[in-house]
């Protein structure tokens, strides 16, 4: 099961976007008023909260976690893991209250979607991490994903996994291969297309098949892909939105082309090879879910340093190999590729883990849906998807 089939995240929740979209002056954190005192040096523990499914277990018991128990050995220091995030929204209402009115959330690192990440970076809820105290972080970050639109230099953020917004299809029972997005309008696909529901989701893949650098896109951008998808519902093209159970229909044959995430894919192509991936010839979105240090958490040194831990190329590439998204950490290919495990090997050939050099010029980061733009733009894309 994925980790990211538990993803619900529609981008217009109720608390992320009145909050932000309103622009509360209350709200906003000023940087001095950011940091706590921290206790790392004497109290050797850290909170992490993370998302189901999304960390290395050892396969005979599922409670112990491999790199994070080789990290409190190493360490010692204790940490108490809580896969408590399942939906960015329901999340950002469960601790907001209390970074608004500057009180500790009880978390030392969280690991949130890049798009609600932008959110608490403009708040100034969290944190800038001390990269003189990350070595591996300044040494093996992916190049591509250092220094987003949201947070410039990843100074707030560093990705914990990253993955691509692209295409999937069948290519045995299509026929023929999908190479664009304008692929996806051909009338052999009418009624066997379903795209994200999820605006955060869903508009950089399609601004790309218009040919737009998704790193600078305007209003209207936005406007005409929007025109386009409802000529395309009114057509009866698009079969329907999904959220993350795209995959059954690919599976069933129910659809023969979607809009889907590459770590879904890979474990749709272990069940049925003729499955494929495709970062289109316009491009494909680049995007992850990063670690951040909520204001005045308690112990903001011993989460750097956990932080840290995973981008050692031997721990990355044990988390890799067993989350199978995009790793950040591309020094992590050539661990894998020196496994004698024949398996373990092979993931460093997968693309959809490490990029090749012709696809990784196909990808870039979104610019982020700014305050500002969100209210709009969210009951626009609802409105025609049908949310």
């Amino acid at each position: 099961m994925s980790r990211r089939s538990l993803l619900r995240a529609f981008g217009a929740g109720a608390a992320g976007t009145t909050l932000a979209g309103c622009g509360v002056p209350a709200a906003y954190v000023e940087p001095g008023d950011r940091a706590g005192r921290d206790s790392s040096a004497t109290d050797h523990t850290l909170h992490f909260a993370n998302w189901p499914l999304y960390i290395d277990t050892d396969d005979e018991d599922e409670s112990k976690r491999p790199t994070l128990d080789a990290f409190s050995q190493r360490t010692g220091i204790s940490v108490t893991y809580t896969e408590e995030i399942n939906d960015n929204d329901e999340f950002f209402g469960k601790i907001s209250p209390a970074l608004m009115n500057h009180q500790e959330t009880g978390r030392d690192l969280i690991v949130i979607s890049d798009w609600m990440a932008a959110r608490f970076v403009r708040l100034g809820w969290v944190q800038e991490m001390d990269r003189a105290k990350q070595p591996n972080v300044a040494k093996y970050l992916d190049p591509l994903l250092r220094s987003p639109a949201f947070d410039e230099g990843r100074l707030h953020s560093v990705p914990w996994q990253s993955g691509i917004t692209g295409i999937a299809y069948n290519r045995k029972k299509l026929g023929r291969e999908i190479r664009s997005t304008g692929d996806l309008w051909a009338d052999d696909l009418r009624g066997r297309v379903t795209l994200l529901s999820g605006l955060d989701e869903s508009f950089a893949l399609l601004m790309q098949g218009n040919g737009v650098d998704i790193t600078r896109w305007t209003a209207d951008d936005f406007h005409e892909i929007c025109e386009q998808t409802q000529k395309r519902v009114r057509s009866k093209h698009i079969r329907r939105f999904t959220g993350n159970d795209y995959i059954k229909d690919l599976a069933t044959g129910d659809v023969l082309a979607c809009q889907a995430y590459s770590g879904d894919v890979i474990q749709l192509q272990a069940d049925n090879p003729d499955i494929e991936f495709v970062v289109p010839e316009e491009g494909a979105e680049l995007w992850a879910e990063s670690l951040m240090i909520p204001n005045l958490a308690r112990h903001k040194r011993n989460a750097e340093r956990l932080v840290d831990h995973y981008y050692d190329p031997e721990v990355a590439a044990e988390l890799a190999a067993w989350v199978n998204y995009v790793c950040p950490v591309p020094a992590a290919r050539d661990v894998l590729a020196s496994s004698k495990d024949e398996e373990t090997a092979a993931l460093a050939e997968d693309p959809l883990i490490f990029p090749d050099d012709a696809m990784r010029k196909r990808l870039a980061i979104a610019r982020d849906i700014t305050s500002e733009e969100r209210m709009d733009f969210a009951k626009k894309w609802n409105s025609i998807v049908g949310l």
